[in-house]
């Protein structure tokens, strides 16, 4: 396999950078929706979902997890960006 990277051009060689970069940002994305889900579902969901819905508890506990969750990680995200622009 090394010796059919030596061969690519360098045009090639940054189409799989690229590719390679775009799979591993995909794949941290889909790893914090799993975090998100996992952590909101064990704080919210005290019943057994029956008739495929949440109860009136549940509904808003997971909307408020959510929304903090993507708040800490916005702030993550805003304070990594100052760090890299200095």
């Amino acid at each position: 396999m090394v010796e059919g990277l030596k061969n690519l051009s360098a045009k090639d060689k940054q189409d799989l950078n690229t590719f390679i970069q775009a799979e591993s940002q995909k794949a941290q994305i889909q790893s914090t929706i799993h975090g998100l889900t996992d952590t909101c579902f064990k704080k919210c969901i005290t019943s057994k979902i029956s008739g495929g819905k949440l109860d009136r508890y549940e509904e808003p506990c997971m909307q408020s997890c959510v929304d903090r969750f993507m708040d800490a990680n916005m702030v993550v995200i805003k304070h990594l960006e100052q760090l890299r622009s200095q």
